[in-house]
């Protein structure tokens, strides 16, 4: 089962620095927010269920889940938060999709466009890239905690489609219906994870050449740390020199 983009990998390096910042705990509290407009009952919202989990697999406190939770139905104030995904090229020709989640619009799409033009890249239209990834659950597990063999007989008894090498992690690829089967069954065999989300997954990868590498990472990196993004997915396949830079 190979591996695709270093970036999950990256990313993940990184996620100590956002989590000490608070950013993390911004992000996840955003997203509840977002996801409680449809419902604020996890057992029959999906969207939800999935961002309280990941609250609290960061251990966030659950009265800031359930303010969240009341921000996204009404019942506090506050709620008021556009989801805009932005598509664009990094450097070199790698596609990038960036997710946000803003309660000014202008603003962020002002500082974006700005983003991806000041660092080399172009931001396109909407669909101008979206179809070069597919939207998947995606689970990290460190390799120390299970074996290829182990995830293949708990993730995809439960629905997974792949598992995957990415590096330090083991990535699970299913369909985003299957996120919370597979999450119980590697919580029941007693698996922990790493990140599990519902992500946008590249179908091809585009190799990024040295002399683009440093530039795409540098995109990539202001813009995982831009108070309005979620995540970023790019295409990229930075090769394992460049992932471990």
């Amino acid at each position: 089962m190979s591996g695709h983009s270093k970036w999950a990998t990256i990313k993940h390096k990184k996620a100590s620095l956002d989590a000490k910042r608070g950013k993390t705990f911004t992000r996840l509290i955003k997203e509840i927010v977002i996801a409680a407009r449809s419902g604020g009952d996890p057992d029959s919202n999906a969207r939800l269920r999935t961002a309280i989990t990941a609250a609290k697999a960061v251990s966030m406190p659950a009265e800031n889940i359930k303010r969240a939770v009341m921000r996204g139905t009404g019942e506090l104030e506050g709620g008021q938060i556009d989801e805009i995904m932005f598509e664009g090229y990094g450097p070199g020709g790698a596609a990038i999709m960036v997710s946000t989640a803003t309660d000014n619009r202008n603003r962020t799409v002002s500082e974006m466009r700005h983003m991806f033009s000041k660092q080399g890249g172009n931001m396109g239209e909407v669909g101008s890239v979206a179809w070069m990834f597919d939207r998947k659950s995606q689970i990290l597990i460190e390799k120390e905690k299970a074996t290829e063999d182990q995830l293949m007989e708990f993730a995809l008894d439960a629905g997974a489609d792949d598992v995957r090498d990415e590096g330090e992690n083991w990535e699970i690829l299913s369909a985003p219906e299957s996120h919370h089967t597979v999450l119980e069954a590697l919580s029941k065999a007693g698996i922990p994870t790493v990140e599990a989300e519902i992500a946008m997954i590249p179908k091809n990868l585009v190799e990024v050449d040295a002399k683009h590498a440093n530039a795409m990472m540098k995109i990539m990196d202001l813009l995982e740390e831009h108070d309005d993004v979620q995540n970023v997915y790019t295409n990229a396949d930075f090769g394992d020199e460049e992932a471990e830079d």
